[in-house]
C-alpha cells in the first residue's frame, strides 16, 4: 500500500511539474531592480532591459503586452532590447501587432536595440530593422550613441552586432564615444571578454536564457553563452556584465526555475 501511495505521489509530481513548466512559468514576468554605482544623493538614469522575447504561436502578441505594461509601470528613462524579437519569424510573425506593442514602449532618453541571432535566421533579417524602426527603437550594429543626462553628464550606448550570424566588431562599435561611462550591447555574453580593454563598464546580454530548463545537476547551455550564464559577473578592468535569462522560450515552449525577466537598472553616473 506504501508502495503504490508512492507511486501515485511521485506521478502527480511529474504531472504537475510538467504543467506548471509548459503552462504556467512561461507566462510568468519577473522584474528584477538592481542598482548600479553609488548612490550619490542624485536622482539615477532608469535602464530597462529586455532580452529574448521570441515570438511565436506558443508566447503571441498578448504576452508582449503584457510586458510593454511592466515596463512603462517602471517609468524607464532608457530601454534597451538585447536580441531575439521572433523565435522563427517565417513561422510566425505578426509584424505589424509587434510594431504596435513595442511603439507603447515609453522611454524619454531612447529605445534602442541589437541584433541576435534568431533576429538573422528564419527570415527575420529583412524585416527586423523596419520593425523596430517602426517602433521608434534605434537599431545599434556595430554603432553607438551618446545619450545626454539631464544631470548633464552622458553614458554611450553601443551595440554590437550579432556575434554568431552577423560581423561584430568592438572597435567600430566605440569609434564615436564621446561619454565616460559606456554600457555596451551584446546579445551574446561571451562575447564580454574581448572588449574588457575597451573601458567599458556595463555590458547586458542574453541568449543564454538561463538555460530555461533548471533541473538539478543539469546545466543547458548555448553557444556564446557558456562562460557567462545568468545574472552579474564582476569582470577586469572594472567592467560589469549582466546576463538576462529573457522572456521567451525556445526549442522548447518550457521554462523551469528560470521565469522569463524584465531587468531594471537604477544607474549612479
Amino acid at each position: 500500500m506504501k508502495k503504490r501511495y508512492f507511486i501515485y505521489l511521485t506521478l502527480f509530481a511529474i504531472i504537475g511539474i510538467i504543467v506548471y513548466a509548459f503552462f504556467i512559468e512561461p507566462k510568468r514576468i519577473v522584474v528584477h531592480n538592481y542598482t548600479i554605482g553609488n548612490n550619490d544623493g542624485k536622482k539615477p538614469v532608469k535602464v530597462v532591459q529586455l532580452s529574448d522575447i521570441h515570438i511565436q504561436e506558443k508566447y503571441p502578441v498578448t504576452q508582449l503586452e503584457k510586458i510593454v505594461t511592466k515596463v512603462n509601470n517602471e517609468n524607464p528613462d532608457i530601454i534597451v532590447f538585447t536580441g531575439d524579437l521572433f523565435d522563427n519569424y517565417a513561422k510566425y510573425g505578426p509584424a505589424e501587432e509587434v510594431i504596435a506593442a513595442l511603439s507603447r514602449l515609453k522611454a524619454p532618453l531612447g529605445k534602442y536595440a541589437v541584433w541576435g541571432n534568431h533576429d538573422y535566421g528564419g527570415g527575420a533579417a529583412r524585416v527586423y530593422p523596419d520593425i523596430l524602426a517602426a517602433a521608434d527603437f534605434q537599431l545599434l550594429e556595430n554603432t553607438g550613441i551618446n545619450v545626454s543626462l539631464p544631470n548633464e553628464k552622458s553614458v554611450y550606448i553601443g551595440g554590437l552586432d550579432d556575434s554568431i550570424l552577423g560581423n561584430s566588431s568592438i572597435d567600430d562599435t566605440l569609434v564615436d564615444r564621446q561619454s565616460e561611462y559606456t554600457i555596451l550591447l551584446s546579445h551574446e555574453p561571451d562575447k564580454a571578454d574581448d572588449v574588457l580593454d575597451h573601458n567599458v563598464q556595463l555590458i547586458l546580454s542574453g541568449h543564454s536564457h538561463g538555460g530555461q530548463i533548471k533541473l538539478p545537476f543539469i546545466t543547458i547551455k548555448n553557444t556564446l553563452a557558456e562562460k557567462y550564464f545568468t545574472g552579474f559577473y564582476d569582470l577586469a578592468n572594472n567592467t560589469t556584465l549582466y546576463v538576462n535569462t529573457g522572456l521567451g522560450t525556445t526549442k522548447i515552449p518550457a521554462r523551469f526555475r528560470v521565469p522569463p525577466e524584465i531587468a531594471v537598472f537604477d544607474l549612479y553616473i
